[in-house]
Formats: structure tokens, C-alpha cells, sequence
């Protein structure tokens, strides 16, 4: 049976990794309390974007209308799906508002699952059966990536696990952001539900990094930087995962991808902050073109910049190909924009 030992050993890489993470967490402190707006805006932007995206992780979709009308909470869900994605922003709230407060043990954990499922059914208890995690390839086919602990044995697992994580986490004796990994690896390889393991995961990634103090997630949305690097993801879970019954496992594979995303989120939080607070929003969509080698669509535009509105965009690629800035390619919803130079010329 798998044990519960908090140690690695920090390679040049992942210290590297660590500083870095440190800094920005120190510039984000300076960054927050000089531009509220820009936060506020953040704020909105990201909490939309995370939960359409844990969800989708796990195949549960909606119209991006409904989305925002469901996390603004302003319409009511109307199918399952719509259930499930309501029940995530219920925990993300909770999360967002009272992370300070919420220490972490079984009994937190049933209850936020539970209000994951608020607007369903099956939440708020251990998995009642033995589960599996696998893949489905190409053809269809069902392939055993690993075998959690059974369903007998959840429930005295996830209390060690509490128990120890929360010991050496109060410490501070060794680097928050290293631990919060392992956690989380140690969580998905228990696999304590029926259902709703990947999106509890991310809900206590951000949990756990914001009692850490790295508050990131709640201006850039960390689930979509994770559904955007799906296959690495798994990739990374699954190697770090193998042997760990014997406890023979290495943490180090998504350890590294876990500091990636925390670093590529921060990365994007200073952008944004810098982009919302000196740039009109039609200033941002011409830069984007001389940042960009390639086309682009409306779409991508406004998945790039979603505080930017529909309208706002339209009228800013107008003007744009009206000055002769860029030029339209294509029609219909195949059109997309490419900035105008001397290799392209002119329309």
C-alpha cells in the first residue's frame, strides 16, 4: 500500500523554476495593489474561462452565451451538463471567496464534492466500487492507464493523505509549491469518486496554490493553461504515477508540468495587466497583428482578448482593413485577417 512521504530532492531545473515562481509572486503583490480595475476585469474574465474549461477536460459542454450567463448566474441550467458546469462555479466561489478559512481534511473534501454535484445528483461521498482510469484511442478502444486504490481502502487513504499533507504543509520546512503537486498526484492516483476526480483535482490545485499565497489562478484561469496542454497533462500524470502503489514513483514529471502552467499563468497575468492599463482595446488588436506571423480570425481574437466584445472587435478589423492595416482573406466564417506588408501587398 502506498504511503505518504512529503521529501524530493530539488534538481537545478525545478530550483530554477522556483525562483522564478517567487519572483512573480512578488511583482504580482506590487501589480495588485496598483491597478484594481484591471484586476476586477481579470477576475471576471478568468473565472468564465475556468470553469467552461475543467469542464470541457471531462467532455461537458455548452454555448459560450450560456457559459457566461451560467457563471454570472443569471439563467438557470437545463440539462446535465449545465448542472455540472453550475455545481463547479458554486465550488469555485466558495474557493475564491473563502480559500483562507477552509482547511483542508475528508470531511472538506466530501462537502465541496458534494457541492460540485449541488445541481445533480451523486455527490458527497467515496467511490462505492473499484474505478479505473483509461484512454480511449483512435479506433475506439479502452486501454487500463492505472488502477486506483479500491473503493475498501479510499476512505483511511484520503484521511492519511489529509493528515500528513496538511503536517508538512503547516511546517513550511519545505517549499510550498513543491508539495501542492504531490498532493494533487497522490489525489488523482486514489481516485476517491465515482465521478468529478479531474475537476476536484483543479479545484484544489487553486485551493491549495492560493493558501500558498500564489493567487494567480484567480486572474488567469489556470484550467484553461491545462486544457489548452491536455496531452502533456496527461502525459505527465501518467508517468508520475507509475509504481506508485510500491512507492516507487517519481513526482518529477508533473511536478515540472505543474510549474510550468504556474509560470506561464503568471507570465500572462503581467501582459494583461500591462495590455488593460496602457492600451485601448483597438490599440491591442493592431498590436496583436504585429505580434503575430500568421492569420487570425475574429474568433481567436476574442479568445485572446475576451473582455474585448464582439462589436468592439468587428468595428476595430474594419477600420483596420479600411486603413489598409491588414486584409481580410476568405468569407463567411472561414474569413480571417493577415497584417498587410511588402511580401503580401495590398488589396
Amino acid at each position: 500500500m502506498h504511503y505518504f512521504k512529503y521529501e524530493f530532492e530539488i534538481n537545478p531545473e525545478i530550483l530554477s523554476m522556483i525562483t522564478l515562481l517567487h519572483e512573480y509572486k512578488g511583482r504580482q503583490e506590487l501589480l495588485s495593489g496598483a491597478n484594481q480595475d484591471e484586476l476586477t476585469t481579470l477576475t471576471k474574465i478568468a473565472k468564465i474561462q475556468s470553469i467552461g474549461a475543467s469542464n470541457r477536460i471531462e467532455g461537458i459542454f455548452t454555448t459560450d452565451k450560456r457559459l457566461k450567463q451560467l457563471t454570472e448566474e443569471k439563467v438557470e441550467p437545463i440539462n446535465r451538463s449545465e448542472q455540472e458546469i453550475a455545481g463547479y462555479r458554486e465550488v469555485l466561489n466558495t474557493i475564491h471567496e473563502n480559500y483562507k478559512y477552509i482547511d483542508l481534511s475528508p470531511n472538506v473534501i466530501l462537502q465541496l464534492h458534494r457541492d460540485l454535484y449541488s445541481y445533480s445528483s451523486g455527490g458527497g461521498s467515496f467511490k462505492n466500487s473499484d474505478n479505473v482510469i483509461a484512454e480511449t484511442d483512435s479506433k475506439g478502444n479502452q486501454k487500463t492507464r492505472f488502477v486506483p486504490v479500491s473503493a475498501f481502502q479510499t476512505s483511511e487513504l484520503v484521511k492519511n493523505l489529509c493528515r500528513e499533507f496538511s503536517k508538512v504543509f503547516s511546517e513550511n520546512k519545505i517549499d510550498k509549491l513543491l508539495l501542492i503537486p504531490m498532493f494533487i498526484l497522490d489525489f488523482l492516483c486514489i481516485h476517491p469518486f465515482n465521478d468529478g476526480n479531474g475537476r476536484m483535482s483543479r479545484l484544489l490545485t487553486l485551493l491549495l496554490i492560493y493558501q500558498a499565497g500564489y493567487t494567480v489562478g484567480k486572474y488567469i484561469s489556470v484550467e484553461m493553461l491545462i486544457e489548452k496542454t491536455k496531452e502533456t497533462y496527461y502525459e505527465s500524470l501518467q508517468s508520475s504515477s507509475v509504481g506508485w502503489h510500491d512507492n516507487k514513483n517519481s513526482y518529477e514529471p508533473f511536478l515540472k508540468y505543474f510549474l510550468g502552467v504556474l509560470i506561464k499563468a503568471y507570465k500572462e497575468f503581467e501582459n494583461r495587466v500591462i495590455y488593460l492599463k496602457n492600451f485601448k482595446k483597438s490599440d491591442r488588436i493592431r498590436m496583436l497583428f504585429d505580434k503575430n506571423v500568421g492569420s487570425l480570425s475574429k474568433k481567436q481574437i476574442m479568445e485572446i482578448y475576451p473582455d474585448i466584445s464582439k462589436v468592439t472587435a468587428e468595428r476595430t478589423l474594419i477600420n483596420l482593413v479600411k486603413t489598409r492595416y491588414i486584409r481580410k482573406i476568405g468569407s463567411g466564417r472561414a474569413t480571417r485577417y493577415v497584417k498587410n506588408n511588402e511580401k503580401n501587398g495590398e488589396e
